[in-house]
């Protein structure tokens, strides 16, 4: 007999388990606490008794899921396991007599060609092979290599490829972070300028953005500490940090802010009436408490909740009449088991019990499976099928009732189904999921500062845009390769190419928080959301035709989706009432789709194959999805989602962003398990969206072809379309628009100035599109021109004491109405009926009818009124404090009404209209005959003449005079204004220059040429301008820090200025030509500087430590100090000359001082005076500028009495000077032929002298410049190159006047053509430019990442340089051709590199993981490492080709050190360098830059000693080089005709080498010296004749070994003649040539021998092929070949391939010549000649122990002219000693050869000591 059994309540901490006693089974504690006790038998029955299963769990017979397959043992196994010819079962009943099977072959088919065959025996396509996605179901096909990275990218230690310009910049963007690991120490990033603001971690923003309210910087730094922040709307809660959140959830117990600041300081009241109170605080709305989910997180919400009905039974149990649920399998089996016999009774239609049951007959009464289980018959079903209630029939499952069971579409039969997949999908191997065709799936998400690009399936990680500002939303079009984004620091929208090219912005106005964005690639249209303005807008894709479709009953909507197909558009609002709401695609048909249990509803998706959509809720923390209707809405995750943001959707997967995590995550989005980390450690993911064509695919276009016929938009609307008209615009018809707006509400929003059509009933406002609107006040309009006028104070401060008029250009403005005015605001021209504000304070607005009394209109509800207009018979008002427009009846005030609201910083107001009367004005007629303006006025003419503002009106009272005579002019860092002193009253007017000035501070006049000069110490630039505004040109650019003050040389046609950045003084012409420093030494702060030509005198004043006031002449001789004590900051400097006095304001004493000239006679002319900066004097008066009262004030100059105010509130006061034009100049000194002086003509006390630039010397002659320095310092400093003379003592840097300079890093000369080469790894290119700056070109602009060393080669004309980021170094020709790679093996950070071309040498510093210094051939043969021990970073690399010695840096060990050419005799030259960069030789000196004293430095060569600051305070220093005339001397064998190669030449230790490009060109390539292949046949050649591939393996060389390539390595049908001729064109190695190769001969005698020897090779190369006597030398190196040789068992014969030129032999060899050892010309001439090299040093001192007797001619160096020298075949040869005696007549000594620009300097030629005994015997024993 059953016992009873009930239910306890349990608690869930009191009660951790159940005591049900021993004869019962305790089921599992429910998540309500509850305990359920079922009796002991009824444990493994099958039956799921206690509801959970948790009885049947670990049986021998489980229960099975309905959708799972019951073994015939009892096992359940997954339904996709049957039929798959695994036995799952273990029983095999999963693949036996099972109906799917019959349906499927007994063993797996053979794949088609086009298919993968998985090891599980499924076959896929062949596409899916290596794709990154499980296709096959065990990932057999995704056992792949890893690729690849391309030369832009870094592989991380995982084998994924990131963007290369990742690594090491301070994000983890490798999933293991080792793109962050082992980072060198890099240069740190410049700070921001003046007009960026920094954020906490570095980046970057515009300083308009601080404080603004948005979240730029993405941590929210940029909106910290503000104390001026906009405050939120109505309904919004102000984080501490800025943020805006929903009021309602503040002190809700969930920490909205990022700084938690919602949660401080509250109390235990903060729910509302429909809340509920979590036990953490939290409030959650009152429905759902007790809803069976657990809201607050903590299951509070679900506690003590009275059971208010039966118990709700699992599926597979029956609901007794007592309310007791128990098994359905315990229906109809005899036995009471629900107590009241309700699973016994009729009703259930139970049958009587025979007890003889048995499934031997009839099958125990079961349809399909019968078993015994405890000797009682158990039914089963077969798959497919489910037992029904009576326990033994079995029923179809209609599997495609349950969701996932399929991917896509699903078709149930009996006892089976079958899954299908949509239009650009297949099925998969496993009959269930489908696979997107078409290419592979990437995600493309906002990561604030960038777009990215990741493939889900795989490590892939790219790049698509940068430099970015604040990218939120994104969109994409497939079919046109576009993506779409919206910025909401910059307030635009964007597009590029999928690619990331041709940025462009779409929409760039009226957007204040554009959130979401969706492209609709049917229609070609772009929708966005827009949280800031309330509103959801429509444009093409260009942006125009822009339209608001929907802004009412709209917060704050945020994501948005499109289903094009079916013209619909899906929409959140996180708003106060949150909600998911869809409409069509034209804003008709709306409705909502879900609207409860939301908070913050961010991202949103829709799945077009499965028809749902997706949506996450950032503060409900769960991820849902519903029918597109919004029904059947289920949570997918409700776990471990900190904060979603967006999401999107791909085949059965789910991909969202993170903001919490800063991950991108995905997950299935059926079950929402298979959770997944794609990407984390993001900077601040945003919007996502798989980039695949099936995310968009193919619908029909209701517009069709001809935009549907309408005139502007044609916008989807279920399967029809509609015509609509852009905002504002009136439909005319049914599909065309109004062109023109007839009657609008115009108002100024301080940064836009928008309009409210009056022709549409939305009102929705409008923005106009202009450029750079920072802070409008007031506006009008002219419907004549169609013109808006605006006022805007953000670069000025409107002036509160003048009524000023000005055409309608701008142009003659003037001042009406200067005095007796406080504070004018509105104004409006007299008409019948006047309106105005009559106060802020009084809040009301009046009414005047001209003469009447005044009347309140309008005297409550007024908070904040501005601007006021009227039209019609309604009057219309801005109100600051309730941000909106309003307006009222204009008669009564009454029928008032809002037209818009939530309007931020509202200004001024008026209606646009056409119908304006026009008004008959005497002006009309040929300007009433004024030359300016022409004015209504009331007198009897009806108007009057004026003249602009300083300009006095002729007696004639029509004409203006052309100009201001007397004036003042002053700077105002941001402007320059001008004060007019010819007229009754003081007005300043802007000189309009029309530039953006930074921080103009000093200024300086030529009245002769009218123009004014200034400098702006931000821009770091010295300009002019004519006095009204126009010819505008900057004349100093480089080399300026910080000019305080400047002088104008009016009479000597000069410019002067100080500098106290750079603390010097210099002159130039007034065009900024022939700049010299004329003061560097011992000058602290130079200020202000005046001039006295006619005295020839200069002063200046110095407020650094000690202050003082100073004089010189005005070349900078003779100078003294006039006055240095009782000094503190002595400002303004002024001269007057009529009493000879020289005054000064000093802002320290706050004093105006005078004294003589010469500084005597000191005494106080003005005190006190708070903060005087500039003075100046005219006539009787002095002025100056005051910081502190911001104002100009006037006394007179004799006794400082009668001070007046000039202009008052001008903040940024800075210079002033006082000019009449009317004041004849003075009398030039160097006025005739500038003093004979070829450039600079300076004053002096006693006359004048000649000067010249600075760094170049002045010739003997006193009169007379040199053109150009002979030995200067060159150095680059990122931004600049520039130039230090070592001719002169001042060491001044020079700017080269190079354009387009980003990053300079590496640089070197060319003393052949005098161009300077530099790289620039911001471009990553390599160009070249003439020192004067012209002819800028760049040489490499491809295939370089960082290119950090730089050299070459003047001799061969070649070009090297070392890739840090390829790890390669390369060389091309100077001009950028033959580019080729000698170097790219065991490189791991090369940097600097030098050549030695007089001996063949290439150099360089490799500072990565073992750091050391190397040295090969030019040609990168004979490699061998000099010095890898006790180096830390070695940077800098210099040779001293005198005393052949290498220099180095070491940044690391901070010290300089030097070794010979072969890594020996190692020694420090100095310690203790605090950051060195490049060095550089010259003479007795090493010079070097370094980056943290940002200077460069000097020390003696010899003793290290001697140390001395060449300059100072350079930033971001780098490379540095000197040019000398004694630098780049010597030659070698490639310096004539380029050695006689084709394309490269390389100069050997011993010999050289001809070259292939590694790309070829339209040339033939020989690697034969003096053989020029024939061209190659125009048919044909690509199949006939193959090329040496660019692989082919090379050897290395020796002075005496040398091998040859085999002829069997040539591939294709490359003959072997012309392989051993170099004639395939395409093989990049290169064929070694002894010395003198290459030396042309222009005679007929040595053409015909050549020809002849030629011959004679070619038919030895014919016997050679005959023998087919073939060798290769497994041996092969880099780079280069050597020439064919033979080898016998006991020596070496080296034969030539072709014989050198007689030339050669004359040379190289003594022959036997007659008794008469004198020489003749007429037997040889010698006039200069190249070098021919000898070999390394120490094989040198091996051939001197040789003895000759008539000795061959064996000389470090013997040259010769080839283009000047004649042989006579029949003459005799020189002995050694003629020889010599010929050399030192020709004074052509080679180891001071120089190049073409200094021929004239040589040297005798050494003494070798060598004595002639014997006779070499042959070319090799030489």
């Amino acid at each position: 007999e059953r016992m009873e059994w009930g239910r306890e309540q349990l608690g869930l901490a009191s009660s951790p388990e159940c005591a049900c006693g021993r004869s019962h089974f305790t089921c599992a504690v429910s998540a309500l606490g509850e305990c359920t006790c079922i009796p002991a038998q009824w444990q493994c029955d099958g039956d799921n008794d206690c509801g959970d299963h948790s009885d049947e769990d670990g049986c021998m017979l489980p229960t099975c899921s309905p959708l799972d397959f019951h073994c015939d043992n009892g096992k359940c196994i997954r339904r996709s396991w049957v039929c798959d010819g695994d036995n799952d079962c273990e029983d095999d009943s999963d693949e036996q007599d099972y109906p799917h099977c019959l349906q499927q072959p007994d063993s797996p088919r053979e794949c088609e060609e086009d298919e993968f065959p998985c090891q599980n025996g499924y076959c896929i396509r062949s596409l899916w092979h290596c794709d990154g996605d499980n296709d096959c179901g065990d990932n057999s096909d995704e056992q792949c290599d890893m690729r690849k990275c391309s030369d832009k990218e870094f592989r991380c230690s995982d084998g994924s490829c990131i963007a290369e310009h990742w690594y090491c910049d301070g994000d983890t963007d490798c999933k293991d972070g080792s793109d962050e690991e082992s980072c060198p120490s890099a240069v740190p990033a410049p700070p921001c300028n003046l007009e960026e603001f920094q954020c906490a971690y570095g980046r970057c923003i515009l300083d308009i953005y601080h404080c603004d309210g948005d979240d730029d910087c993405g941590d929210w730094s940029d909106e910290s500490d503000c104390s001026s922040h906009q405050p939120c709307r109505s309904g919004e809660f102000m984080c501490d940090s800025g943020l805006c959140i929903n009021a309602g959830w503040r002190c809700d117990g969930d920490a909205d802010c990022d700084d938690q600041s919602d949660e401080r300081n509250c109390t235990t009241s903060m729910c509302t009436a429909e809340q509920f109170r979590c036990r953490s605080g939290r409030c959650v709305r009152l429905s759902w408490r007790c809803d069976g989910e657990d809201d607050c997180a903590d299951n509070s919400d679900e506690e003590n909740c009275e059971n208010t009905g039966s118990p709700q039974c699992a599926s597979d149990q029956f609901l007794c009449w007592n309310g007791r649920c128990i098994g359905q399998r315990k229906l109809c089996n005899g036995v009471n088991d629900c107590g009241d016999n309700s699973d016994e009774s009729p009703q259930q239609n139970c049958r009587p019990r025979t007890g003889e049951e048995n499934c031997n007959v009839n099958n125990g009464g079961c349809a399909q499976k019968c078993q015994m289980v405890r000797g009682a018959v158990q039914c089963t079903c077969h798959t497919g099928y489910r037992l029904t209630e009576d326990g033994h029939t079995c029923q179809d499952v209609n599997e495609c009732a349950d969701e996932g069971y399929c991917s896509q579409g699903c078709t149930n039969s009996e006892g089976a189904f079958q899954c299908w997949c949509e239009t650009g999908y297949e099925l998969r191997p496993d009959r269930r999921s489908c696979k997107a065709l078409g290419p592979e799936p990437v995600l493309l998400f906002a990561n604030r500062i960038d777009i990215r690009q990741v493939l889900p399936h795989r490590s892939e990680y790219t790049l698509l845009l940068n430099n970015l500002e604040n990218a939120i939303a994104l969109d994409f079009h497939h079919r046109r390769e576009l993506v779409f984004w919206s910025d909401v620091t910059l307030d635009r929208i964007l597009r590029a190419n999928l690619n990331g090219s041709n940025v462009e912005e779409v929409v760039s106005t009226g957007l204040e928080s554009p959130g979401g964005l969706a492209v609709d690639w049917v229609h070609d249209k772009l929708y966005w959301t827009d949280s800031g303005t309330s509103r959801i807008e429509v444009a093409n894709l260009d942006g125009a035709h822009r339209k608001v479709l929907l802004w009412q009953n709209l917060e704050k909507p945020r994501a948005i989706a499109l289903h094009p197909m079916e013209g619909t558009i899906y929409w959140t609002d996180w708003g106060n009432t949150p909600r998911i709401e869809a409409s069509s695609m034209d804003g008709s048909g709306r409705r909502i789709i879900a609207d409860t249990h939301l908070f913050w509803p961010n991202g949103l998706t829709i799945d077009y194959a499965g028809r749902r959509m997706y949506w996450v809720d950032a503060k409900h923390h769960v991820i849902e999805r519903a029918n597109l209707d919004g029904s059947h809405r289920k949570a997918v995750i409700s776990q471990g989602l900190p904060h979603p943001f967006a999401i999107t959707v791909f085949e059965d997967s789910l991909y969202w962003t993170d903001w919490h995590t800063k991950s991108i995550n995905s997950a299935n989005k059926f079950t929402g398990k298979n959770q997944e980390i794609i990407r984390n450690k993001l900077h601040f993911p945003m919007d996502i969206h798989t980039l695949h064509p099936q995310r968009q695919p193919a619908g029909k276009n209701r517009c069709g072809d001809n935009n549907g016929g309408c005139t502007h938009l044609c916008l989807p609307s279920g399967q029809n379309y509609t015509c609509a008209c852009p905002t504002g615009f009136r439909k005319i018809s049914s599909h065309a628009c109004a062109q023109s707006l007839d009657k609008f509400l115009l108002f100024a929003r301080r940064m836009d100035i928008r309009r409210i059509s009056f022709d549409t009933e939305d009102l929705s406002d409008d923005v106009i599109p202009l450029a750079d609107v920072r802070s409008a006040v007031a506006l009008d309009w002219d419907s004549r021109d169609d013109h808006v006028y605006w006022t805007d104070v953000s670069t000025d401060t409107i002036s509160t004491d003048r009524i000023e008029v000005a055409n309608t250009d701008g142009s003659m403005r003037t001042v009406l109405i200067w005095e007796n005015l406080d504070r004018p605001r509105d104004i409006v021209e007299k008409w019948p009926n006047l309106m105005d504000i009559q106060g802020i304070k009084s809040n009301f607005v009046e009414d005047d009818t001209v003469l009447g009394p005044w009347q309140v209109l309008i005297g409550s509800q007024l908070p904040h009124p501005f601007g006021l207009t009227l039209y019609g018979e309604r009057i219309y008002w801005t109100d600051w404090q309730t941000k909106s427009i309003q307006s009222a009846d204009r008669l009564t005030g009454l029928d008032r009404e809002t037209l818009q609201e939530n309007l931020e910083n509202l200004m001024d107001i008026h209606v646009f209209h056409r119908r304006r009367p026009p008004v008959s004005t005497p002006c009309a007629m040929e300007n009433g005959g004024c030359s300016h303006l022409c004015l209504r006025s009331p007198n009897p003419s009806g108007f009057s003449c004026t003249c602009p503002t300083g300009i006095n009106l002729l007696p004639d009272g029509k004409t203006c005079s052309p100009g201001m005579n007397s004036f003042l002019i002053f700077a105002r860092r941001i402007d320059i204004r001008m004060v007019s002193l010819d007229i009754p009253y003081f007005a300043d007017v802007v000189v309009p220059i029309n530039i953006t000035m930074k921080n103009t501070i000093a200024i300086g006049v030529d009245p002769q040429e009218g123009k004014v000069y200034w400098s702006d110490s931000t821009l770091h630039r010295i300009s002019r301008a004519n006095l009204d505004g126009s010819q505008h040109e900057d004349i100093i650019t480089t080399g300026l820090q910080t000019t305080d003050g400047l002088a104008v040389d009016a009479i000597g046609r000069k410019v002067y200025w100080t500098d106290t950045g750079t603390n010097r003084i210099e002159v130039g012409n007034l065009d900024g030509s022939m700049r010299k420093v004329l003061v560097w030494q011992n000058l602290d702060s130079p200020r202000a500087i005046v001039l006295y030509h006619e005295m020839g005198f200069m002063y200046w004043t110095d407020w650094g430590e000690n202050a003082k006031l100073e004089r010189s002449g005005m070349d900078g001789s003779d100078r003294t100090v006039l006055i240095s004590n009782n000094l503190g900051w002595p400002n303004g400097l002024t001269v007057d000359k009529a009493s000879s006095q020289l005054l000064w304001a000093d802002a320290h004493t706050e004093r105006i001082e005078a004294a003589d000239l010469n500084g005597a006679n000191r005494h106080t002319l003005v005190s006190p005076v708070q903060h005087p900066y500039g003075l100046t004097l005219l006539d009787s008066h002095i002025y100056w500028t005051d910081w502190q009262t911001r104002s100009i004030h006037r006394a007179d100059k004799g006794t400082g009495s009668n001070v007046i105010l000039v202009r008052s509130n001008l903040p940024g006061l800075m210079d002033i000077q006082a000019v009449d034009r009317a004041q004849p100049l003075g009398f030039n000194k160097c006025g005739s032929r500038n003093g004979g002086c070829s450039h600079l003509c300076l004053p002096r006390p006693s006359g004048f002298s000649c000067a010249c630039p600075t760094g170049i010397q002045l010739k003997g002659d006193g009169k007379t410049c040199d053109p150009s320095p002979e030995t200067y310092l060159l150095f680059s400093s990122r931004g600049s190159i520039r130039r230090i003379s070592l001719d002169t003592s001042d060491h001044t840097d020079v700017h080269v006047p190079v354009p387009e300079l980003n990053n300079v890093i590496s640089l070197d000369y060319d003393s052949v053509d005098g161009k300077v080469y530099y790289t620039d790894v911001f471009l990553d290119v390599i160009r070249r430019a003439d020192l004067n700056g012209s002819n800028m070109e760049t040489v490499i602009g491809r295939g370089l990442k960082t290119t950090d060393g730089l050299a070459v080669d003047w001799v061969a004309r070649n070009l090297y340089w070392t890739d840090t980021g390829r790890n390669t170094i390369e060389a091309s020709r100077l001009d950028g051709s033959c580019r080729k790679v000698l170097i790219n093996n065991s490189l791991d950070e090369p940097r600097a590199i030098a050549v030695f071309p007089r001996k063949g040498y290439l150099f360089w510093t490799d500072w990565g993981h073992i750091a050391k210094i190397e040295r090969a051939n030019l040609d990168g043969s004979e490699r061998k490492v000099l010095i890898n021990t006790d180096l830390g970073w070695p940077n800098g690399l210099t040779l001293d080709y005198d005393t052949r010695r290498i220099y180095w840096v070491d940044a690391h060990l901070d010290r300089i050190e030097s070794a010979d050419l072969n890594g020996k005799l190692r020694q420090v030259l100095v310690s203790h360098v605090s950051h060195p960069f490049a060095l550089t030789q010259q003479d007795r000196w090493i010079y070097w830059t370094d980056w943290q004293t940002k200077s460069i430095q000097r020390v003696d060569k010899y003793s290290g000693r001697n140390k001395e600051t060449v300059l100072a305070n350079v930033e971001g220093l780098m490379d540095i080089i000197v040019v000398s005339p004694q630098r780049q001397t010597g030659t070698n064998a490639c310096g004539v005709n380029n050695g006689g190669c084709t394309h490269l030449c390389f100069a050997r230790a011993s010999d050289f080498v001809c070259a292939c490009p590694d790309e070829r060109d339209s040339r033939p390539c020989s690697l034969v010296p003096g053989l020029v292949p024939p061209a190659p046949r125009s048919t044909g050649m690509s199949e006939k004749s193959p090329v040496l591939p660019n692989t082919l393996p090379t050897t290395l060389h020796s002075s005496t070994t040398r091998t040859r390539m085999s002829l069997e390595e040539v591939e294709g049908r490359c003959s072997e003649r012309d392989a051993r001729l170099g004639l395939c064109a395409r093989s990049n190695e290169a064929v070694p040539a002894a010395p003198g190769e290459g030396l042309h001969i222009s005679y007929a005698i040595g053409g015909l021998l050549s020809i002849l020897l030629i011959l004679v090779v070619i038919a030895a190369l014919m016997l050679y092929r005959h023998k087919k006597s073939k060798f290769t030398d497994p041996g092969m190196g880099n780079l280069t070949y050597s020439n064919p040789s033979y080898r016998t068992s006991t020596q070496e014969v080296k034969i030539e391939a072709i014989p050198k030129p007689a030339m050669y032999n004359q040379l190289c060899y003594k022959k036997e010549g007659g008794p008469d050892h004198n020489y003749t010309k007429e037997k040889i001439k010698i006039v200069e000649g190249i070098c021919l090299l000898s070999g390394d040093d120490a094989e040198w001192d091996d051939l001197k122990q040789l003895r000759s007797s008539r000795g061959g001619l064996l000389r470090d160096h013997v040259c010769m002219k080839t283009d000047t020298v004649s042989i006579q075949a029949s003459s005799g040869s020189l002995d050694d000693t003629e020889t010599e005696q010929l050399l030192q007549e020709e004074q052509s000594e080679c180891s001071s050869v120089h190049t073409a620009a200094t021929p004239e300097r040589r040297g005798s030629l050494p003494d070798t000591g060598w004595k002639h005994e014997r006779k070499l015997s042959s070319e090799s024993q030489v």
